[in-house]
């Protein structure tokens, strides 16, 4: 649900978005050195028969990740602290009345009355290290799972860092400096930017597509407004996918959804892509869109919208747009690994579901508590959703639609990601003595 800002913040946050939207993005800042750390990452020796798949579970409001079997029962493995140096970032925000008034806009905004410590996160290739995007901190920072120590960090242009996305060999992430429209590259062992391209208002997604060969993005525009009704859609910005060469930086397509959705007849659906999921061969995108209880088909290489899927709304569910979280009904896609299932997080609905790709027909609605995300279990057998509602991580069977396992995690868990670990972890050694 959106809450207004008191009057002074909110004419300090308007008065800095105008700012920065005329001064454009702002240079990204290199990798820092935390006092005890060293600026490159130090890489555990490790075979990959010494490693074990996991998954790890963003807790928003904990500033923790759960750490889960990747398939089954999804049973806890151990939990990593991911703001080992809150006071330290907290002391700098204090004492700066323009990251204060960014820190408090988030919690009471975006982050629904509560600070956003841990977004997206994802493992280093030789599991020793998990890489996480904290939005109230406005920075990507790499830790050591055997001590809980930072190895580095990477202040994001702007003051909020976003969705993340990492290269298939694993060696680069891509993040999304949310208040500044720019998205930065880093090498995941060291911190330090290999690159970075500007985006439309509010980077959000980000994919590595091609093997790698490119980066798209998908700016969702101004999501904290109470302007939620179509007549006003004009004012959340300018929404659009970014696709970018992955080794110069350059764009090579700009895709308007706006464009393609009148051009489908659907000149009432919002253009602000939210998660999108790829066939196998890419040659197909599924993604949601703002306000859409449902999903959109485009076909890559025909540059069109081919197909829609409307999924049934949950009577319970208010039709007043102001109380969806950041202008969501539905966020949250994954696709099988055969490309034949799509599963769906229906957030405002309180449910997920399987749909078969070739006949767009929904599964079983399952109960779920605001679902927030949608991720491809480790054995590849199932639908794992994050519902931040209950604080649960939840697997649906992509051949039944039926739920098959549900855990408890931390506070109000979001993104669900696949990595690796030593394969004797159990959780950083500070955890344990």
């Amino acid at each position: 649900m959106k809450t207004a800002l008191p009057p002074a913040l909110a004419v300090v946050a308007v008065a800095l978005a105008v700012t920065a939207t005329a001064t454009g993005p702002a240079s990204a800042a290199p990798a820092s050195q935390e006092p005890g750390t060293t600026a490159t990452a130090t890489v555990t020796t490790t075979g990959s028969a010494g490693l074990r798949e996991v998954l790890f579970v963003g807790n928003n409001w904990d500033g923790t990740a759960d750490v889960l079997e990747p398939s089954g029962s999804l049973a806890r493995i151990g939990r990593i602290n991911v703001i080992p140096d809150k006071d330290q970032r907290m002391l700098e925000i204090h004492l700066n009345p323009v990251k204060l008034a960014y820190f408090l806009g988030i919690r009471m905004s975006v982050g629904e009355g509560h600070d956003q410590f841990v977004d997206d996160m994802y493992s280093t290739p030789d599991g020793s290290a998990v890489v996480v995007s904290r939005p109230s901190f406005a920075d990507v920072v790499s830790i050591d799972v055997a001590s809980g120590k930072l190895n580095w960090r990477f202040p994001v242009s702007g003051y909020r860092s976003d969705h993340m996305a990492v290269s298939p060999d694993g060696t680069r992430v891509a993040v999304s400096a949310s208040t500044s429209n720019t998205v930065h590259v880093l090498d995941i062992r060291t911190g330090r930017e290999a690159g970075s391209f500007a985006t439309g208002d509010k980077p959000h997604e980000n994919v590595f597509t091609d093997g790698g060969k490119r980066i798209w993005n998908s700016a969702i525009g101004e999501v904290n407004t109470a302007l939620d009704d179509p007549f006003w859609d004009f004012t959340k910005g300018d929404r659009k996918i970014t696709v970018v060469d992955a080794e110069t930086y350059r764009t090579v397509k700009v895709i308007d959804m706006r464009q393609r959705l009148d051009a489908f007849g659907r000149t009432d659906l919002s253009d602000a892509v939210r998660p999108v999921a790829f066939t196998p061969d890419e040659s197909k995108l599924y993604f949601q869109v703002s306000f859409h209880n449902g999903f959109l088909e485009y076909d890559v290489a025909a540059d069109r919208i081919t197909r829609e899927k409307t999924l049934p709304k949950n009577p319970a569910t208010s039709e007043d747009r102001t109380t969806w979280v950041n202008d969501s009904r539905h966020h949250g896609i994954s696709m099988s690994p055969a490309g034949d299932k799509i599963c769906v997080a229906g957030t405002m609905d309180d449910y997920a579901t399987v749909v078969d790709r070739a006949t767009l027909r929904e599964g079983p609605l399952i109960t779920a508590s605001k679902p927030y995300w949608a991720t491809v279990s480790g054995d590849g057998k199932s639908c794992v959703v994050s519902e931040s509602g209950s604080d649960s991580v939840t697997a649906i069977d992509f051949a039944t639609g039926r739920k098959v396992a549900s855990v408890p995690v931390g506070d109000h868990p979001q993104r669900v990601r696949l990595g690796k670990v030593a394969a004797d972890w159990t959780g950083p050694s500070a955890a344990r003595e």
